[in-house]
This record gives structure tokens, C-alpha cells and sequence, in this order.
């Protein structure tokens, strides 16, 4: 069984090791974020009637500048504003055919408030798009369609229409729902799309780059361009950098890519250092916890600094120990095992004093775990359920576990959100190998990918 987890951990070698080669070129850096001004000194909080969700009114925005660049821009923002204010149901919504029948405002002094109160609107989203020399001036203001009294605002310049828009979902559900909005953030993930074959190799396998998106499935972008097998990427805590697992050099090694930088670092860089893999970052981002042979036998979790210094070994024995996660406090760290003759997830101190306790007891078959961020404490997993598997949550509290997946395809790899409302995973249920979000109570399930097959999701913070 042992030797049966070690198969699971090493999921992409393929038989074949590639040959040495030099680091590949990097992709560009990735540009920085609209920049915004202060908030209006108004701030107010619009509620629904009778504690139900408020009610939105989302129409396209004004086009000041009438060029078809400002209004292809004016229409994008107001689209993308809904779909992501939409995400967490934290608002219900006029329905987009039912806005296209209300007169559309000019500016904001002919807004037509009378005929959005018929229609039992809360809140109105008005907003203009003004061209500017290098990219657009965006003015979005939320109103009290009782009171016609703004409750939010602010202007932002920049040129990228999703991120205008994307930056506003965060901000209203910020100042209106004391929540924080995940529109912003990213997955990353392993795909063998470009179709490419491996260089060095007699069998040309197939290659696995590391792709981005934003966490709708948009922009999508390759990060490696290495031409081998790059696998299980994880997301630094500050969102800048991506930690994965390459057999660029021979055996599997972690190299931590600066996506706005554009460089790349070997973590796991020296001589005889065994097959290194499944790099976990700390919650403060300055560790990295990740399987290891190095010492021979099976493999065992070690702990290292970012530059990788400080190595540290977390377990000695001669089970398998791998696919680590940290608790968000940074204490704990739970992992995957064979201890008891099938993979279970276990957790111990992130310091390595005393025993990894299970906490997959009711399972024939747990891997994968992913320790959810505050405000919840719960480690989502692979279970075995069948001829596949699904993805189930467990309460660490309390240990009561909740299935969130059923049969539809095979289920694997699950990543939370940086709000821990929705989780992502790798799905088989509509053929190929793809990525999907779904809510952490099961619904609102999305397909993200749709070319080649994409597996091991990680969802920035």
C-alpha cells in the first residue's frame, strides 16, 4: 500500500525521467491594478425589506466618450459588475432583460429612480466611463433607490474593464455585507493543453504547463514554458508567486515562480536531494512544507524558508507522508499518510512534537486535504466513494463531515476560496480532466476550463 501511495504522489513521471536542461524563459509579468481614489465620505448600508437579501438594479454603465472602445468598456464593466456580485448570493437581482426595458440614464442626473422603485429595486449601480488620454476614468456610485441617497462611490482609472469591475463587487460587498469578495483573486492549475511533448525524452510524453485565470475561468495564461512536467502549483499568501513541482532537471524539484517579476528561484535546489513535491505554503508565506525522499525511503514532509534555507524534517518514519496543507494560524499541518494501510489524512503540530492524530476516521480512502481560511475551520478532501471519488468537508470542531460532490464523474483535488465560501476542484463529469468552483454548501457548481485536461487547482488568497 505503501508503495501504492508513493504511485499517487508521483502522478506525473510518466516512466521517464527528462534530461537536464536550462531553466526556461519566463512569461512576462503580470501588470498591477487599476488605481482607485478615496471612497465618497458617504457610506451607507442598503437592506432589503423584511431582512430579505437587497434587491440590485445592475445596468450597463454610461458611456461618456461615445468611441466603441468606451462602450464596449461601459457594457463589460456592467456585465462582469453583476456576475460577480451575483457569486455570493449576498444580493438578489433585477434580471438583465427586465433592465433593458427601463429608460437608461444619460448621467446621473436623469436617473430614472420612480421606474427602478416599480420594479421593487434597493440599490442602484449607476456608473460612466470617460476616455482619458491612457485608458478610461470610471465613476460608479451605489444608491438608496428609496432615499435616491448615494450609499457608495468611487472613481477609478486604469484601462482593464473586468479589474474595473471586479475591484467594484469587491468593494460594495466590503462596505455593504462586511464581506470579503473573491473577485480578484486567481486560480492557478496544471494543464496539457498546448499538446506539447516533453524535450530529452524517447517517448515525447506529454507536457504539463502551469496556466493562471481569474476565478471566474477568464484570462487565461500560461506561466511555464519549460516543455516537461509541471505539477501541483500552490499560491503564495500575498498572491505574487506560485510554488509548484517540476521535472525540468531529472526527479521532481519545487521552484517558486514571481509572476510580477518574472523570475523564477529552485527551492529544493543541492545534491542528492531525492524527489521533491506538493510544496505547501505557510500562512505567513515565509515557509514552504512539501514532501521529500532525500533521506531515502519513503517519502516523508520536510520544512524549508522560502530561499531555501532552514531545512527542517516534520515526520521520521517509515510510512509515506505527503500532500500537506497549514492551518491558517500556522500551528498545525494536516497531511496524507498510509500509516494505517490506506491514505488517510492525519494532523500534526507544524513544530513536529507529538503524534499526527487521524481525522479521516469514517473513510476507506481519503487524499488531497486543504485546510479552509477563517472565519470556518474545516479541511475539505478526496474521499473514495465509489469507482471515483467526491469531495467532502469535515468541521474540525465538531468532526462532522459534509459531502459536497456525488458520483458525477470522479472528484479530486479541492482548494477553498480566499473567503472559504466556495472551493475549487478537478471534475471528470464532463469527460475530460477540469477545473470547477462550487459553493461550500454544494450549489452555484460552475465549469472553469474547457481545453485539454486541467487538474490541481489552487485558489489565491
Amino acid at each position: 500500500m505503501m508503495k501504492k501511495l508513493e504511485a499517487l504522489v508521483a502522478i506525473a513521471v510518466l516512466g521517464a525521467w527528462v534530461r537536464a536542461q536550462p531553466p526556461p524563459q519566463q512569461q512576462p509579468p503580470a501588470q498591477p491594478p487599476p488605481t482607485t481614489q478615496q471612497p465618497t465620505e458617504i457610506e451607507t448600508t442598503i437592506r432589503g425589506e423584511g431582512g430579505a437579501p437587497p434587491r440590485l438594479a445592475v445596468p450597463d454603465f454610461i458611456a461618456i466618450t461615445k468611441d466603441k472602445e468606451s462602450v464596449d468598456t461601459a457594457r463589460t464593466i456592467g456585465q462582469v459588475l453583476w456576475d460577480d456580485l451575483n457569486f455570493e448570493r449576498e444580493f438578489s437581482f433585477i434580471p438583465r432583460d427586465v433592465i433593458a426595458t427601463v429608460p437608461a440614464a444619460t448621467s446621473f442626473n436623469d436617473v430614472p429612480f420612480d421606474r427602478w422603485r416599480e420594479l421593487n429595486a434597493d440599490g442602484l449601480i449607476v456608473g460612466t466611463v470617460e476616455k482619458t488620454g491612457n485608458g478610461f476614468k470610471v465613476d460608479m456610485r451605489l444608491y438608496n433607490v428609496r432615499t435616491r441617497q448615494m450609499a457608495y462611490g468611487r472613481e477609478y482609472t486604469g484601462s482593464n474593464a473586468r479589474l474595473f469591475a471586479h475591484t467594484m463587487s469587491d468593494e460594495i460587498h466590503q462596505t455593504q455585507r462586511a464581506l470579503r469578495g473573491v473577485a480578484r483573486t486567481k486560480l492557478t492549475f496544471a494543464s496539457d493543453r498546448d499538446g506539447e511533448r516533453m524535450t530529452g525524452t524517447v517517448e515525447k510524453r506529454e507536457t504539463k504547463e502551469i496556466y493562471i485565470a481569474d476565478y471566474d475561468g477568464e484570462n487565461q495564461r500560461r506561466v511555464t514554458v519549460g516543455r516537461t512536467l509541471n505539477i501541483t502549483p500552490r499560491w503564495s499568501p500575498d498572491g505574487r508567486s506560485i510554488a509548484y513541482a517540476s521535472y525540468r532537471r531529472g526527479p521532481p524539484q519545487v521552484f517558486i515562480s514571481n509572476i510580477f517579476q518574472g523570475t523564477l528561484e529552485e527551492a529544493t535546489k543541492g545534491e542528492r536531494v531525492g524527489q521533491n513535491w506538493l510544496p505547501a505554503w505557510s500562512p505567513d508565506g515565509q515557509r514552504i512544507c512539501f514532501g521529500s525522499t532525500r533521506d531515502g525511503g519513503s517519502s516523508q514532509l520536510y520544512v524549508i524558508n522560502r530561499d531555501g534555507s532552514a531545512l527542517r524534517r516534520l515526520t521520521n518514519d517509515k510510512w509515506v507522508s505527503t500532500t500537506p496543507t497549514w492551518s491558517p494560524s500556522g500551528n498545525q499541518i494536516a497531511f496524507v499518510s498510509d500509516r494505517t494501510g490506506s491514505p488517510q489524512i492525519y494532523v500534526i503540530n507544524a513544530d513536529g512534537v507529538g503524534a499526527p492524530q487521524r481525522i479521516s476516521t469514517s473513510e476507506s480512502y481519503a487524499d488531497k486535504p486543504a485546510w479552509s481560511p477563517p472565519p470556518f475551520n474545516e479541511i475539505s478532501y478526496t474521499a473514495r466513494t465509489g469507482p471515483g471519488n467526491d469531495i467532502k468537508v469535515i468541521d474540525m470542531p465538531t468532526r462532522v463531515v459534509r459531502q459536497l460532490t456525488f458520483g458525477e464523474g470522479t472528484n479530486e483535488s479541492p482548494t477553498w476560496a480566499a473567503n472559504g465560501r466556495h472551493l475549487a476542484f478537478m471534475s471528470t463529469r464532463s469527460g475530460k480532466s477540469q477545473i470547477f468552483t462550487i459553493a461550500r454548501d454544494g450549489k452555484n457548481l460552475k465549469q472553469i476550463t474547457k481545453t485539454g485536461n486541467n487538474q490541481q487547482p489552487d485558489w489565491s488568497r
